[in-house]
Protein backbone atom coordinates (compact mmCIF):
# COMPACT_ATOMS: atom_id res chain seq x y z
CA UNK A 1 0.00 0.00 0.00
CA UNK A 2 2.83 2.26 0.84
CA UNK A 3 4.67 1.63 -2.48
CA UNK A 4 1.64 2.02 -4.49
CA UNK A 5 0.95 5.81 -2.91
CA UNK A 6 4.71 6.31 -3.28
CA UNK A 7 5.11 5.76 -6.93
CA UNK A 8 1.70 8.12 -7.32
CA UNK A 9 3.08 10.53 -5.56
CA UNK A 10 6.74 10.26 -7.63
CA UNK A 11 4.17 10.12 -10.73
CA UNK A 12 2.75 13.34 -9.58
CA UNK A 13 5.89 15.15 -9.08
CA UNK A 14 7.53 14.24 -12.12
CA UNK A 15 4.75 15.01 -13.98
CA UNK A 16 4.90 18.58 -12.51
CA UNK A 17 8.54 18.57 -13.03
CA UNK A 18 8.44 17.68 -16.58
CA UNK A 19 5.78 20.49 -16.90
CA UNK A 20 7.35 23.55 -14.86
CA UNK A 21 10.70 23.18 -17.82
CA UNK A 22 8.60 22.63 -20.92
CA UNK A 23 8.25 25.85 -22.82
CA UNK A 24 5.40 28.28 -21.87
CA UNK A 25 3.40 27.81 -24.84
CA UNK A 26 3.57 24.19 -24.76
CA UNK A 27 1.98 24.82 -21.14
CA UNK A 28 -0.33 27.35 -22.14
CA UNK A 29 -1.23 25.05 -25.28
CA UNK A 30 -2.58 22.23 -22.95
CA UNK A 31 -5.14 24.68 -21.14
CA UNK A 32 -7.06 25.18 -24.52
CA UNK A 33 -6.19 28.94 -24.70
CA UNK A 34 -3.18 31.04 -26.97
CA UNK A 35 -0.93 32.73 -24.81
CA UNK A 36 1.66 35.69 -25.90
CA UNK A 37 5.20 35.25 -25.51
CA UNK A 38 6.82 37.46 -22.90
CA UNK A 39 9.87 39.15 -23.50
CA UNK A 40 12.99 38.05 -22.04
CA UNK A 41 14.12 41.40 -19.73
CA UNK A 42 17.66 39.42 -19.03
CA UNK A 43 18.67 40.42 -23.29
CA UNK A 44 19.34 43.35 -24.89
CA UNK A 45 16.39 45.54 -25.75
CA UNK A 46 16.05 48.39 -28.65
CA UNK A 47 14.67 51.49 -27.05
CA UNK A 48 13.64 54.64 -28.53
CA UNK A 49 14.06 58.01 -25.58
CA UNK A 50 15.71 61.37 -25.52
CA UNK A 51 17.36 60.12 -21.94
CA UNK A 52 18.60 57.17 -23.37
CA UNK A 53 20.21 58.22 -26.88
CA UNK A 54 22.02 55.00 -27.08
CA UNK A 55 19.88 51.63 -26.76
CA UNK A 56 21.45 48.50 -26.00
CA UNK A 57 20.84 47.00 -29.55
CA UNK A 58 20.81 48.19 -32.97
CA UNK A 59 17.02 48.72 -34.25
CA UNK A 60 17.41 46.29 -37.32
CA UNK A 61 18.81 43.28 -36.24
CA UNK A 62 18.48 40.65 -39.51
CA UNK A 63 20.34 42.58 -42.30
CA UNK A 64 19.76 42.10 -46.09
CA UNK A 65 22.59 41.25 -48.29
CA UNK A 66 22.20 45.17 -49.40
CA UNK A 67 22.51 46.35 -45.44
CA UNK A 68 25.74 43.69 -45.55
CA UNK A 69 27.76 45.41 -48.13
CA UNK A 70 26.38 48.97 -46.80
CA UNK A 71 28.12 47.65 -43.54
CA UNK A 72 30.98 46.86 -45.05
CA UNK A 73 31.76 49.80 -47.04
CA UNK A 74 30.93 51.99 -43.55
CA UNK A 75 34.38 50.54 -42.30
CA UNK A 76 35.87 52.39 -44.96
CA UNK A 77 36.47 56.52 -44.91
CA UNK A 78 33.41 57.83 -44.33
CA UNK A 79 33.59 60.73 -46.82
CA UNK A 80 33.22 57.86 -49.75
CA UNK A 81 29.69 57.60 -48.34
CA UNK A 82 26.95 59.26 -49.86
CA UNK A 83 23.79 61.17 -48.14
CA UNK A 84 21.34 58.37 -48.81
CA UNK A 85 24.12 55.60 -47.47
CA UNK A 86 24.47 57.67 -44.15
CA UNK A 87 21.10 58.03 -43.48
CA UNK A 88 20.32 54.55 -44.22
CA UNK A 89 23.17 53.68 -41.68
CA UNK A 90 21.65 55.23 -39.80
CA UNK A 91 18.27 54.01 -39.99
CA UNK A 92 19.74 50.15 -39.26
CA UNK A 93 21.33 51.85 -35.77
CA UNK A 94 18.23 54.19 -34.67
CA UNK A 95 14.18 53.25 -35.80
CA UNK A 96 14.28 57.88 -34.98
CA UNK A 97 15.77 60.83 -35.02
CA UNK A 98 16.14 63.17 -32.01
CA UNK A 99 13.31 65.50 -33.91
CA UNK A 100 11.07 62.72 -34.40
CA UNK A 101 11.39 61.60 -30.90
CA UNK A 102 10.85 64.99 -29.49
CA UNK A 103 7.21 65.06 -32.09
CA UNK A 104 4.41 65.38 -29.74
CA UNK A 105 1.48 62.57 -30.49
CA UNK A 106 -2.32 63.58 -30.41
CA UNK A 107 -2.56 61.55 -27.40
CA UNK A 108 -3.81 64.48 -25.23
CA UNK A 109 -6.84 64.65 -27.27
CA UNK A 110 -7.60 61.60 -26.10
CA UNK A 111 -7.39 61.86 -22.05
CA UNK A 112 -8.62 65.59 -22.27
CA UNK A 113 -11.96 63.74 -23.86
CA UNK A 114 -11.87 61.03 -21.20
CA UNK A 115 -11.82 63.55 -18.85
CA UNK A 116 -14.44 65.26 -19.80
CA UNK A 117 -16.77 62.09 -20.61
CA UNK A 118 -16.39 60.93 -16.90
CA UNK A 119 -17.27 64.67 -15.91
CA UNK A 120 -20.09 64.18 -17.95
CA UNK A 121 -21.15 61.11 -16.49
CA UNK A 122 -20.62 61.82 -13.27
CA UNK A 123 -23.23 65.30 -13.61
CA UNK A 124 -25.91 62.63 -15.24
CA UNK A 125 -25.50 60.56 -12.24
CA UNK A 126 -25.59 63.62 -9.96
CA UNK A 127 -29.08 64.99 -11.82
CA UNK A 128 -30.51 61.65 -11.82
CA UNK A 129 -30.05 60.93 -8.48
CA UNK A 130 -31.05 64.74 -7.31
CA UNK A 131 -34.35 64.00 -9.55
CA UNK A 132 -35.06 60.15 -8.67
CA UNK A 133 -33.21 59.41 -5.77
CA UNK A 134 -33.59 62.66 -3.13
CA UNK A 135 -36.24 63.47 -1.03
CA UNK A 136 -37.42 66.74 -2.20
CA UNK A 137 -35.70 70.13 -0.33
CA UNK A 138 -37.29 71.09 2.97
CA UNK A 139 -39.71 73.92 3.48
CA UNK A 140 -36.78 75.62 5.59
CA UNK A 141 -34.49 76.44 2.83
CA UNK A 142 -37.37 78.62 1.44
CA UNK A 143 -36.54 82.33 1.37
CA UNK A 144 -40.04 82.97 3.07
CA UNK A 145 -39.59 80.84 5.64
CA UNK A 146 -35.97 82.47 6.63
CA UNK A 147 -37.46 86.06 6.75
CA UNK A 148 -40.17 84.37 9.30
CA UNK A 149 -37.44 82.71 11.04
CA UNK A 150 -35.01 86.09 11.15
CA UNK A 151 -38.06 88.52 12.16
CA UNK A 152 -38.95 86.10 15.07
CA UNK A 153 -35.18 85.42 16.32
CA UNK A 154 -35.38 89.62 16.04
CA UNK A 155 -38.47 90.00 17.50
CA UNK A 156 -37.39 87.26 20.99
CA UNK A 157 -34.12 89.46 20.92
CA UNK A 158 -31.75 86.49 20.66
CA UNK A 159 -28.38 86.86 21.08
CA UNK A 160 -28.78 90.71 21.34
CA UNK A 161 -25.20 91.28 23.49
CA UNK A 162 -22.84 90.21 20.66
CA UNK A 163 -25.18 88.41 17.60
CA UNK A 164 -26.74 89.51 14.71
CA UNK A 165 -29.70 91.25 17.13
CA UNK A 166 -26.72 93.61 18.35
CA UNK A 167 -26.86 95.08 14.44
CA UNK A 168 -30.98 95.46 14.65
CA UNK A 169 -32.44 98.86 15.85
CA UNK A 170 -35.41 98.05 17.92
CA UNK A 171 -37.04 101.43 17.86
CA UNK A 172 -36.92 102.10 13.89
CA UNK A 173 -37.21 98.70 12.91
CA UNK A 174 -34.14 98.39 10.57
CA UNK A 175 -30.40 97.16 10.16
CA UNK A 176 -28.31 99.73 11.67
Amino acid sequence: MLHLTTVRVGSLMARRATAAFTTSSARMSSHGTEVAESEDMSKPMYWDRRAIPLPDRAYKQDLTAADKSLKQKEKGPWGQLSKEEKIALYRLKFDKTFPEMKQGSAEWKTVVAGFFFFVGLTGLVVLWQAHYVYPPRPRTFDEEWKAKQLKRMLDMKVNQIEGFATHWDYEKGQWK
